[in-house]
């Protein structure tokens, strides 16, 4: 199928980015394995999605995704007794990873929705490249760059990418019933370039927001880490229709009040993931454990959420928390996790007054506890519990004195715990 392709003005203006975005060895080898057999001029693959938008955005590319017209066996059969793996990640709905030594590159045939069920959708493979793009969510994700970097673009996405414009393509309701998880994207998308939402796009959403129910947990998670890894994720408070619909979907996020008051009074703050949930979730009725097992979080986040509650519960108890036994408990703790805890804590009262305690957690250098096993092993010790016992009462008793221990102190513990 012929295509009509068009080359941007401003492609001069961003060659560093060009040059090392798709001109790289790695990438030339994969576009002539998959033009093997290319007949006349005809577009065989080209690039879409995520790297497309960022080139044109002129920012950071990570993930590289490709269209095609050939078949997953067809791809397979190109890639073969080559130097990339070829990995069948999704080979029913067309797609393929080939492994290089740079990165991964998922390569999916061009295709046409049969038949959709809000989470799955029935596919026909295709050689039609605006087929191809008329099943895409979005204007700005239908938008085609071939390896000399002409643009090949349909549904007009360049423009609305340009005005910094989420918009469905074709009906938003039909395509929100096609895939419910679409519902979270764009409100991904439209915090990503602070895209203002048509009025008409929200009533397709709000009748269509229960939906979301039928998209798995896991889905759902992923999604919601990619927003929360925004850098402008706290711009959702901005927009407040936006932000009713995250707070349908995530009813356990109910402290966005808390990152409010951090906006009025200080916009400079960096959040990470772990620090936006705990501010989101935490409180003493142990709402948090309700999101850790909705969404299976990782250990690592279950753990650090659980911490985080505990210790919520102890500085509610405790008016020393923050005050004699601070660098005891930044120690222990971690800065992110005092961090975290100072913020809950202030966003917690009527009105933040001063973060002046902030500094303090940030520049205080955490000393290094200057004993281990093997000191305790030189000393008569035998790995097990009593070195363990040990060991601990000496940290124990560092960290109480200002991190100061002296040999007296340490032989005294040395008796009590050394084996018989």
């Amino acid at each position: 199928m012929k295509i009509k392709l068009f080359k941007l003005n401003f492609f001069k203006k961003i060659k560093s980015i060009f040059t090392g975005f798709y001109r790289s060895k790695e990438l030339k080898l994969i576009f002539e394995n998959l033009e093997k057999n290319r007949k006349g001029k005809e577009e065989v693959v080209m690039f879409v999605g995520g790297c497309v938008r960022n080139f044109l955005k002129d920012e950071k590319i990570d993930d590289i995704d490709l269209a095609t017209s050939l078949s997953p066996q067809e791809i397979k059969k190109n890639f073969e007794n080559t130097k990339f793996e070829i990995l069948e990640t999704g080979i029913d709905h067309g797609s393929i990873t080939i492994k290089g030594k740079e990165k991964n590159y998922e390569i999916t045939t061009l295709r046409k929705d049969i038949k959709t069920d809000g989470r799955h959708a029935l596919i026909e493979f295709s050689k039609d490249w605006k087929e191809d793009s008329e099943r895409r969510d979005f204007t700005i994700n239908a938008i085609y760059l071939n390896k000399k970097g002409k643009i090949y673009d349909p549904q007009l996405g360049v423009k609305d990418l340009k005005n910094n414009v989420v918009k469905f393509i074709g009906d938003p309701e039909k395509r929100i019933q096609e895939d419910y998880l679409r519902i979270l994207r764009f409100v991904r998308f439209s915090i990503k370039y602070n895209h203002k939402p048509e009025e008409s796009t929200i009533k397709s959403i709000r009748l269509n927001i229960n939906g979301i129910t039928n998209v798995s947990r896991e889905r759902i998670l992923v999604e919601l880490k990619k927003i929360l890894y925004l850098k402008n994720f706290i711009d959702i408070c901005k927009e407040q229709k936006l932000k009713e619909i995250f707070e349908i979907i995530f009813q356990e996020f109910k402290y966005f009040v808390r990152i409010e008051k951090l906006l009025k009074f200080e916009k400079n703050l960096e959040f990470s993931d772990v620090f936006l949930i705990a501010l989101l979730t935490i409180d003493l009725k142990k709402n948090h454990e309700y999101f850790i097992h909705k969404y299976k979080t990782s250990n690592n986040l279950s753990k650090k959420l659980n911490l985080i509650a505990a210790n919520f519960e102890n500085l509610n108890k405790d008016d020393y928390f923050f005050n004699k036994d601070l660098k005891k408990n930044i120690y222990f703790l971690g800065k992110e996790i005092m961090t975290i805890l100072y913020l809950l804590q202030q966003t917690d009262k009527k009105k933040i007054k001063n973060l002046d305690l902030l500094k303090t957690v940030q520049n205080f250098e955490i000393p290094h506890f200057p004993y281990d096993g093997n000191f305790l092993i030189q000393k008569g010790f035998k790995e097990g519990k009593d070195l363990g016992a040990a060991l601990k009462e000496m940290e124990s008793k560092w960290v109480n004195q200002n991190f100061k221990i002296d040999m007296k102190e340490i032989k005294v513990i040395l008796e009590k715990f050394k084996p018989a």
